[in-house]
């Protein structure tokens, strides 16, 4: 979440709750929602690392409000994290552990793992190809995050397919 906040801080000053709309708004409802205390926990640890500073600003009948801009060091930050690639596919992958040590574990069919995955994965699809559908459909990079959610799992279910002919 911290490149998230500080990407954000980009456009201007503003408060923990702003950034969590912020996100919220930009990223639709197929992204799992922020907890507000994570944002502020968050804002928080970028403050003390310097990347961001915090002023708070008096509000009539209500506490203070914390508001926070970008410091240099936020802004190369930032920068830094738009020049990096993105890791490399997975290859620690939980299931994939699961398929391979159940037959020593003797505790689990290989086979019902993959069916239970593959439906776990339909179900997901399911749903998201309904939030596609709702709210978040003239909101672009919310479709495309569930775009790219959709192909990963075609993509998965392709390989749990290609597991099963080689595991029967």
């Amino acid at each position: 979440m911290r490149q998230q906040l500080l990407a954000l801080l980009t456009r201007g000053p503003a408060h923990g709750y702003e950034l969590k709309q912020g996100l919220e708004q930009l990223l639709g409802s197929a992204y799992p929602q922020p907890n507000v205390g994570q944002v502020y926990v968050t804002l928080g640890r970028l403050e003390k690392s310097g990347l961001i500073e915090g002023e708070d600003v008096e509000q009539a009948g209500r506490p203070n409000k914390r508001i926070y801009r970008l410091t240099d060091a936020g802004r190369e930050a930032v920068a830094a994290w738009f020049e990096d690639t993105s890791e490399e596919p997975r290859v620690r992958d939980g299931f994939f552990m699961k398929l391979a040590l159940a037959p020593l574990s003797g505790l689990a069919d290989p086979i019902t793992l993959i069916n239970r995955q593959r439906r776990q994965h339909l179900n997901t699809m399911r749903s998201l190809s309904r939030l596609a559908a709702g709210e978040d459909r003239d909101n672009k990079i919310a479709h495309l995050l569930i775009e790219g959610a959709m192909l990963h799992l075609q993509a998965d279910l392709d390989w749990l397919e290609r597991c099963q002919e080689e595991l029967e």
